[in-house]
Protein backbone atom coordinates (compact mmCIF):
# COMPACT_ATOMS: atom_id res chain seq x y z
CA UNK A 1 0.00 0.00 0.00
CA UNK A 2 1.11 3.56 -1.25
CA UNK A 3 -0.03 6.43 0.26
CA UNK A 4 0.36 10.34 -0.98
CA UNK A 5 1.16 12.78 1.02
CA UNK A 6 -2.01 15.03 -0.87
CA UNK A 7 -3.97 11.83 1.11
CA UNK A 8 -6.31 13.64 3.51
CA UNK A 9 -7.85 10.44 5.31
CA UNK A 10 -7.44 10.09 8.40
CA UNK A 11 -5.36 6.89 7.90
CA UNK A 12 -2.84 8.85 5.79
CA UNK A 13 -2.99 11.86 8.57
CA UNK A 14 -2.35 9.49 11.04
CA UNK A 15 0.86 7.65 9.11
CA UNK A 16 2.26 10.79 8.41
CA UNK A 17 2.17 12.10 11.74
CA UNK A 18 2.81 9.18 13.79
CA UNK A 19 6.73 8.45 14.70
CA UNK A 20 7.13 4.87 12.42
CA UNK A 21 10.33 3.99 13.95
CA UNK A 22 9.30 4.43 17.60
CA UNK A 23 5.98 2.16 16.51
CA UNK A 24 8.58 -0.50 14.56
CA UNK A 25 10.52 -0.52 17.60
CA UNK A 26 7.23 -1.62 19.29
CA UNK A 27 6.05 -3.97 16.95
CA UNK A 28 9.13 -5.51 17.14
CA UNK A 29 9.71 -6.29 20.76
CA UNK A 30 5.52 -7.60 20.28
CA UNK A 31 7.06 -9.97 17.62
CA UNK A 32 9.92 -11.23 20.43
CA UNK A 33 7.10 -11.48 22.54
CA UNK A 34 5.16 -13.85 20.53
CA UNK A 35 8.35 -15.99 19.97
CA UNK A 36 9.08 -16.14 23.67
CA UNK A 37 5.54 -17.53 24.02
CA UNK A 38 5.52 -20.60 21.89
CA UNK A 39 9.24 -21.42 23.62
CA UNK A 40 7.87 -20.82 27.03
CA UNK A 41 4.38 -22.10 26.55
CA UNK A 42 5.59 -25.61 26.87
CA UNK A 43 7.17 -25.11 30.33
CA UNK A 44 4.08 -23.53 30.96
CA UNK A 45 1.73 -26.17 30.60
CA UNK A 46 4.21 -29.35 31.28
CA UNK A 47 6.79 -29.79 33.73
CA UNK A 48 10.26 -31.31 33.89
CA UNK A 49 8.90 -35.05 32.53
CA UNK A 50 6.56 -33.94 30.10
CA UNK A 51 6.32 -31.06 27.51
CA UNK A 52 2.96 -29.10 27.27
CA UNK A 53 1.32 -28.01 24.57
CA UNK A 54 1.61 -24.00 22.66
CA UNK A 55 -2.03 -23.08 24.23
CA UNK A 56 -0.59 -20.00 26.03
CA UNK A 57 1.23 -19.21 22.76
CA UNK A 58 -2.10 -19.34 20.62
CA UNK A 59 -3.44 -17.16 23.25
CA UNK A 60 -1.05 -14.53 23.11
CA UNK A 61 -1.41 -14.33 19.54
CA UNK A 62 -4.95 -13.60 20.51
CA UNK A 63 -4.05 -10.92 23.15
CA UNK A 64 -1.48 -9.75 20.63
CA UNK A 65 -3.42 -8.81 17.92
CA UNK A 66 -6.53 -7.09 20.14
CA UNK A 67 -2.96 -5.31 21.62
CA UNK A 68 -2.38 -4.11 17.80
CA UNK A 69 -5.81 -2.73 17.80
CA UNK A 70 -5.39 -0.91 21.18
CA UNK A 71 -2.19 0.66 20.07
CA UNK A 72 -3.50 1.95 16.72
CA UNK A 73 -6.60 3.06 17.52
CA UNK A 74 -5.09 5.30 20.97
CA UNK A 75 -2.24 6.27 18.63
CA UNK A 76 -5.28 8.11 16.78
CA UNK A 77 -7.10 10.23 19.44
CA UNK A 78 -6.62 14.02 19.80
CA UNK A 79 -5.61 15.55 23.10
CA UNK A 80 -9.24 16.29 24.42
CA UNK A 81 -10.03 12.55 23.60
CA UNK A 82 -7.10 11.35 25.52
CA UNK A 83 -8.09 12.68 28.88
CA UNK A 84 -11.51 11.54 28.64
CA UNK A 85 -10.04 8.24 27.94
CA UNK A 86 -7.79 8.15 30.78
CA UNK A 87 -10.26 9.86 33.40
CA UNK A 88 -12.78 6.76 31.93
CA UNK A 89 -9.53 4.14 32.21
CA UNK A 90 -8.39 5.37 35.65
CA UNK A 91 -12.15 5.17 37.48
CA UNK A 92 -12.75 1.86 36.07
CA UNK A 93 -8.81 0.61 36.66
CA UNK A 94 -10.16 1.67 40.42
CA UNK A 95 -12.99 0.19 40.93
CA UNK A 96 -11.81 -3.12 39.09
CA UNK A 97 -9.20 -2.64 41.71
CA UNK A 98 -11.66 -2.48 44.74
CA UNK A 99 -13.12 -5.27 43.31
CA UNK A 100 -10.54 -8.08 42.81
CA UNK A 101 -9.89 -7.06 46.34
CA UNK A 102 -13.12 -8.00 47.73
CA UNK A 103 -14.06 -10.92 45.14
CA UNK A 104 -11.59 -11.28 42.98
CA UNK A 105 -9.45 -14.68 42.81
CA UNK A 106 -6.95 -15.68 44.98
CA UNK A 107 -3.49 -16.50 43.37
CA UNK A 108 -0.99 -16.95 46.32
CA UNK A 109 -2.54 -14.83 48.73
CA UNK A 110 -3.16 -11.98 46.50
CA UNK A 111 -6.45 -10.43 45.31
CA UNK A 112 -5.14 -8.79 41.98
CA UNK A 113 -7.43 -10.45 39.38
CA UNK A 114 -11.18 -10.56 38.03
CA UNK A 115 -12.08 -13.53 36.43
CA UNK A 116 -14.44 -12.91 33.04
CA UNK A 117 -15.58 -16.34 32.13
CA UNK A 118 -11.87 -17.92 31.85
CA UNK A 119 -10.62 -14.48 30.67
CA UNK A 120 -8.17 -13.06 33.74
CA UNK A 121 -8.11 -9.07 34.15
CA UNK A 122 -6.06 -7.27 36.53
CA UNK A 123 -7.34 -3.90 36.70
CA UNK A 124 -4.74 -2.12 38.41
CA UNK A 125 -2.13 -2.29 35.63
CA UNK A 126 -4.21 -0.19 33.62
CA UNK A 127 -4.37 2.54 36.43
CA UNK A 128 -0.61 3.44 35.54
CA UNK A 129 -1.32 4.64 32.06
CA UNK A 130 -4.56 6.63 32.84
CA UNK A 131 -2.65 8.39 36.29
CA UNK A 132 0.37 9.47 33.75
CA UNK A 133 -2.26 11.35 31.27
CA UNK A 134 -4.27 12.80 34.47
CA UNK A 135 -1.65 14.05 36.38
CA UNK A 136 -0.37 15.47 33.64
CA UNK A 137 -3.52 17.16 32.87
CA UNK A 138 -3.26 18.77 36.12
CA UNK A 139 0.23 19.91 36.39
CA UNK A 140 -0.22 21.54 33.18
CA UNK A 141 -3.17 23.13 34.23
CA UNK A 142 -1.07 24.69 36.94
CA UNK A 143 1.72 25.68 34.63
CA UNK A 144 -0.57 27.53 32.57
CA UNK A 145 -3.39 28.65 35.57
CA UNK A 146 -2.23 28.26 38.82
CA UNK A 147 -4.13 25.15 39.62
CA UNK A 148 -3.27 23.42 42.55
CA UNK A 149 -2.26 20.50 40.51
CA UNK A 150 0.31 18.91 42.50
CA UNK A 151 -2.22 18.60 45.42
CA UNK A 152 -4.88 16.95 42.90
CA UNK A 153 -1.99 14.72 41.42
CA UNK A 154 -0.95 13.54 45.25
CA UNK A 155 -5.01 13.48 46.35
CA UNK A 156 -5.62 11.10 43.02
CA UNK A 157 -2.61 8.90 43.91
CA UNK A 158 -3.64 7.76 47.37
CA UNK A 159 -6.68 5.46 47.00
CA UNK A 160 -4.75 3.61 44.45
CA UNK A 161 -1.77 3.66 46.18
CA UNK A 162 -3.90 2.11 49.15
CA UNK A 163 -5.78 -0.71 47.18
CA UNK A 164 -2.45 -2.18 45.97
CA UNK A 165 -1.13 -2.27 49.45
CA UNK A 166 -4.46 -4.21 49.89
CA UNK A 167 -4.40 -6.72 47.52
CA UNK A 168 -1.22 -6.68 48.31
CA UNK A 169 0.66 -5.37 45.07
CA UNK A 170 4.18 -4.39 46.51
CA UNK A 171 5.69 -3.94 43.04
CA UNK A 172 3.01 -1.68 41.30
CA UNK A 173 2.73 0.48 44.49
CA UNK A 174 6.63 1.51 43.93
CA UNK A 175 6.20 1.62 40.22
CA UNK A 176 3.02 4.06 40.74
CA UNK A 177 4.50 6.12 43.27
CA UNK A 178 7.87 6.18 41.56
CA UNK A 179 5.83 7.63 38.46
CA UNK A 180 3.85 10.39 40.51
CA UNK A 181 6.99 11.74 42.02
CA UNK A 182 8.80 11.57 37.98
CA UNK A 183 5.56 13.71 36.65
CA UNK A 184 5.88 16.31 39.81
CA UNK A 185 9.32 16.23 39.53
CA UNK A 186 9.15 17.26 35.36
CA UNK A 187 6.09 19.40 36.24
CA UNK A 188 9.34 22.01 38.41
CA UNK A 189 8.00 20.75 42.27
CA UNK A 190 10.48 22.36 44.87
CA UNK A 191 12.82 19.68 45.84
CA UNK A 192 11.95 20.25 49.22
CA UNK A 193 8.71 18.69 48.15
CA UNK A 194 10.20 16.12 45.75
CA UNK A 195 12.50 15.19 49.00
CA UNK A 196 9.31 15.05 51.78
CA UNK A 197 7.34 12.35 48.96
CA UNK A 198 10.48 10.37 49.09
CA UNK A 199 10.14 10.04 52.84
CA UNK A 200 7.17 9.36 52.37
CA UNK A 201 7.82 6.70 50.03
CA UNK A 202 10.41 5.28 52.09
CA UNK A 203 8.12 4.58 55.02
CA UNK A 204 5.54 3.35 52.66
CA UNK A 205 8.29 0.46 51.73
CA UNK A 206 9.08 0.45 55.10
CA UNK A 207 5.41 -0.75 56.38
CA UNK A 208 5.25 -2.80 53.12
CA UNK A 209 8.28 -4.90 54.92
CA UNK A 210 6.73 -5.46 57.97
CA UNK A 211 3.33 -5.53 57.12
CA UNK A 212 3.91 -8.71 54.14
CA UNK A 213 5.82 -11.24 55.04
CA UNK A 214 6.37 -12.23 51.41
CA UNK A 215 8.58 -8.81 50.81
CA UNK A 216 10.44 -9.19 54.19
CA UNK A 217 11.25 -12.98 52.72
CA UNK A 218 12.60 -11.31 49.45
CA UNK A 219 14.67 -8.51 50.48
CA UNK A 220 15.82 -10.51 53.10
CA UNK A 221 17.42 -12.90 51.24
CA UNK A 222 18.38 -10.79 48.43
CA UNK A 223 20.49 -9.02 51.33
CA UNK A 224 21.62 -11.64 53.15
CA UNK A 225 21.68 -14.76 50.52
CA UNK A 226 22.09 -13.80 47.08
CA UNK A 227 19.61 -15.04 44.34
CA UNK A 228 16.21 -17.01 45.60
CA UNK A 229 15.04 -20.42 43.94
CA UNK A 230 13.62 -18.42 41.02
CA UNK A 231 16.49 -16.00 40.50
CA UNK A 232 19.05 -18.56 40.91
CA UNK A 233 17.24 -20.60 38.25
CA UNK A 234 16.98 -18.12 35.85
CA UNK A 235 21.11 -17.02 36.25
CA UNK A 236 21.41 -20.95 35.51
CA UNK A 237 19.52 -20.39 32.30
CA UNK A 238 21.86 -17.02 31.10
CA UNK A 239 24.65 -19.16 31.81
CA UNK A 240 23.18 -22.04 29.75
CA UNK A 241 22.22 -19.90 27.04
CA UNK A 242 25.97 -18.10 26.63
CA UNK A 243 25.85 -15.63 23.40
CA UNK A 244 23.83 -17.44 21.08
CA UNK A 245 21.62 -19.97 23.09
CA UNK A 246 21.11 -23.24 22.98
CA UNK A 247 18.20 -22.75 19.93
CA UNK A 248 14.39 -22.84 19.91
CA UNK A 249 12.84 -25.34 21.99
CA UNK A 250 16.07 -27.00 23.31
CA UNK A 251 16.13 -25.03 26.54
CA UNK A 252 15.65 -27.70 29.73
CA UNK A 253 15.83 -24.82 32.54
CA UNK A 254 12.25 -23.21 32.25
CA UNK A 255 11.00 -26.41 32.98
CA UNK A 256 12.49 -25.99 36.15
CA UNK A 257 11.56 -21.84 36.20
CA UNK A 258 8.23 -20.58 37.91
CA UNK A 259 6.34 -18.40 35.78
CA UNK A 260 8.46 -18.91 32.91
CA UNK A 261 5.77 -17.35 30.77
CA UNK A 262 5.35 -14.14 32.82
CA UNK A 263 7.92 -12.57 35.47
CA UNK A 264 11.06 -14.76 33.70
CA UNK A 265 10.37 -14.51 30.09
CA UNK A 266 13.75 -12.99 29.64
CA UNK A 267 15.57 -15.96 31.14
CA UNK A 268 13.32 -18.08 28.68
CA UNK A 269 15.09 -15.20 26.19
CA UNK A 270 18.84 -15.83 27.48
CA UNK A 271 18.61 -19.86 27.22
CA UNK A 272 17.24 -20.17 24.46
CA UNK A 273 18.41 -17.31 22.53
CA UNK A 274 21.46 -15.79 23.99
CA UNK A 275 22.42 -13.17 25.36
CA UNK A 276 22.03 -11.92 21.94
CA UNK A 277 18.50 -11.45 21.99
CA UNK A 278 18.88 -10.11 25.62
CA UNK A 279 20.73 -7.49 24.88
CA UNK A 280 18.35 -6.38 21.46
CA UNK A 281 15.64 -6.39 23.79
CA UNK A 282 17.24 -3.94 26.17
CA UNK A 283 18.13 -1.70 23.27
CA UNK A 284 14.82 -2.24 21.75
CA UNK A 285 13.01 -1.16 25.49
CA UNK A 286 16.28 1.83 25.89
CA UNK A 287 15.52 2.79 21.85
CA UNK A 288 11.41 3.13 22.45
CA UNK A 289 11.91 5.02 25.72
CA UNK A 290 14.10 7.76 24.87
CA UNK A 291 12.44 8.37 21.57
CA UNK A 292 9.56 8.96 22.76
CA UNK A 293 11.06 11.34 25.42
CA UNK A 294 12.81 13.46 22.76
CA UNK A 295 9.60 13.35 20.82
CA UNK A 296 7.95 14.53 24.34
CA UNK A 297 10.60 17.46 24.63
CA UNK A 298 9.10 18.80 21.43
CA UNK A 299 5.54 18.86 21.51
CA UNK A 300 3.97 22.03 21.36
CA UNK A 301 1.95 22.21 24.80
CA UNK A 302 2.79 21.08 28.70
CA UNK A 303 -0.10 18.49 28.58
CA UNK A 304 1.41 16.36 26.01
CA UNK A 305 5.51 16.98 26.85
CA UNK A 306 4.28 15.71 30.45
CA UNK A 307 1.69 12.89 29.40
CA UNK A 308 4.07 11.18 26.87
CA UNK A 309 7.20 11.45 29.23
CA UNK A 310 5.55 9.82 32.25
CA UNK A 311 4.13 7.24 29.55
CA UNK A 312 7.93 6.52 28.44
CA UNK A 313 8.92 6.34 31.68
CA UNK A 314 6.52 3.95 33.22
CA UNK A 315 6.90 1.44 30.42
CA UNK A 316 11.12 1.86 30.08
CA UNK A 317 11.34 1.98 34.39
CA UNK A 318 9.12 -1.67 34.59
CA UNK A 319 10.80 -3.26 31.79
CA UNK A 320 14.23 -2.41 33.65
CA UNK A 321 12.95 -3.66 36.75
CA UNK A 322 11.80 -6.91 35.24
CA UNK A 323 15.17 -7.79 33.75
CA UNK A 324 16.94 -6.20 36.68
CA UNK A 325 14.97 -8.95 38.92
CA UNK A 326 15.77 -11.85 36.44
CA UNK A 327 19.66 -10.87 36.40
CA UNK A 328 19.39 -10.90 40.14
CA UNK A 329 20.76 -7.27 40.73
CA UNK A 330 17.07 -6.41 42.14
CA UNK A 331 14.91 -8.53 44.23
CA UNK A 332 11.89 -10.54 42.91
CA UNK A 333 8.92 -8.29 42.56
CA UNK A 334 6.73 -10.36 40.14
CA UNK A 335 6.24 -7.77 37.53
CA UNK A 336 5.91 -8.46 33.94
CA UNK A 337 8.33 -7.45 30.45
CA UNK A 338 5.93 -5.42 29.09
CA UNK A 339 5.06 -6.49 25.69
CA UNK A 340 6.58 -9.54 25.72
CA UNK A 341 5.26 -11.80 28.56
CA UNK A 342 2.53 -13.79 28.46
CA UNK A 343 -1.10 -12.28 29.44
CA UNK A 344 -3.55 -10.17 28.34
CA UNK A 345 -4.00 -7.57 31.47
CA UNK A 346 -0.32 -6.65 30.99
CA UNK A 347 -0.13 -6.25 27.37
CA UNK A 348 -3.75 -4.66 26.84
CA UNK A 349 -1.76 -1.83 29.15
CA UNK A 350 1.27 -1.75 28.00
CA UNK A 351 -0.57 -1.19 24.49
CA UNK A 352 -2.57 1.57 26.01
CA UNK A 353 0.43 3.15 27.48
CA UNK A 354 2.41 3.63 24.32
CA UNK A 355 -0.48 4.47 22.02
CA UNK A 356 -1.42 7.23 24.54
CA UNK A 357 2.19 8.06 24.24
CA UNK A 358 2.23 7.82 20.38
CA UNK A 359 -0.56 9.57 19.57
CA UNK A 360 0.63 12.63 22.13
CA UNK A 361 4.12 12.94 20.21
CA UNK A 362 2.62 12.98 16.63
CA UNK A 363 4.37 16.23 15.23
CA UNK A 364 0.98 17.99 13.39
CA UNK A 365 1.37 20.54 11.54
CA UNK A 366 1.06 23.84 13.28
CA UNK A 367 -1.88 25.64 13.26
CA UNK A 368 -1.97 29.66 12.35
CA UNK A 369 -3.02 31.01 15.45
CA UNK A 370 -0.02 28.74 16.58
CA UNK A 371 2.25 30.28 14.49
CA UNK A 372 1.40 33.67 15.09
CA UNK A 373 1.61 33.41 18.80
Amino acid sequence: MILSRADNSSFANWWWTIDRMTLAGMLGLMAIGLVLAVAASPAATGDSGSAGNFSYALKQLAFAATAIGILIGTSMLDSKTTRILAACVFALGLIGSWLALVAGIDINGAHRWLDFGGLRLEPSEFLKPAFAVLAAAFLADKLKHGFPGDLVTIGLLAPALVVLLLQPDVGQTLLLGTLCVVMLFLAGLAYYWLAALGVGGAALATLAYFLHPHVRERITQFVESGPGYQTGLALQAFEAGGIAGVGPGAGAIKYRLPDAHTDFIFAVAGEEFGIALCILIALLFGFVTIRLLLRAAKARDCFAQLAASGLAVVVGLQAFINMGVSLSILPAKGMTLPLISYGGSSLFAVALTLGLALGLTRQRPALPEEIAR
